[in-house]
């Protein structure tokens, strides 16, 4: 089942989506967590047929959700440039993932700045160097160029390009936060030993409410910059195929060795 077919299970106008996450998008016992980070947005973005451009969500990974879930969401608060949504997604073990989503309208501003790096990106995929992960892991329904992680390679950032199989028709904003959080955890890269890690949270930040990319092709880049006593934090940010930064990040890894 691709993106679509599961963001396709949701009825506006609904309270509650019962929602099916087909063990083809597990990581482990869980949900990758890129899906369940856009079946929270699906479910707040349904609240009402007006809102704003998303531009930020706090993301927190509460515990593992997998197979049938209930999705909610409520409108927070609703001002005259802003609404505020909170999503949660409840699975058998309680509640698995709780967001609060920030639509905005775009108001003309004096400041106009950008102090991201533009890094020399490496060639866009092709056919022939494109691969995928196996069938019954999340990666399964993506395309990359290389294996996604060694073990030993001594580094603090990871930076891949990567884009859905089947991305034809995808809402680009729901497209961006699900393939945002492809990327292992950057800390593995330091990492030496083989051992268990997990994402707690998410903050992201959307800079344009019109993202697009050349034939799905989006670049994510990780960089940890502080990873001790058992966690790691990192920044991430995905580039479209022209190199101009869409989405920001920043992520609390847990670190179980």
């Amino acid at each position: 089942m691709n993106l679509a077919s599961i963001l396709a299970q949701f009825e506006p106008g609904a309270a509650t989506h019962s929602i099916a996450i087909p063990p083809t998008w597990h990581q482990g016992r869980t949900s990758y967590g890129g899906l369940s980070s856009v079946l929270a947005y699906q479910a707040a973005k349904l609240t009402s047929e007006d809102l704003p451009p998303l531009q930020s969500a706090q993301i927190a990974f509460v515990g593992p959700l997998a197979n049938q879930v209930e999705v909610t969401a409520k409108v927070l608060r609703r001002g005259k440039n802003t609404a505020f949504v909170k999503s949660e997604i409840v699975g058998s073990d309680g509640v698995g993932l709780s967001c609060t989503f920030i639509f905005m309208n775009r108001r003309h501003s004096h400041l106009d700045y950008e102090g991201l790096p533009r890094p020399k990106l490496p060639l866009v995929p092709t056919p022939d160097t494109a691969r995928s992960g196996p069938p019954e892991f999340f990666t399964g329904n993506m395309q990359y160029p290389d294996k996604r992680l060694e073990l030993g390679m001594a580094t603090n950032r990871l930076a891949s390009w990567h884009r859905f199989t089947e991305h034809d028709g995808l809402d680009h904003i729901a497209e961006l936060i699900c393939i945002g959080d492809a990327l292992p955890p950057s800390a593995m890269g330091l990492m030496t030993e083989k051992g268990m890690v997990s994402s707690m949270n998410w903050q992201i930040n959307m800079l344009t409410d019109a993202p697009a990319t050349k034939d799905g092709w989006w670049y994510l880049t990780s960089e940890t910059h502080h990873a001790a006593n058992g966690a790691s934090s990192q920044y991430m940010t995905t580039y479209n195929s022209e190199g101009v930064p869409v989405l920001t990040g920043m992520q609390s890894v847990a670190i179980f060795v």
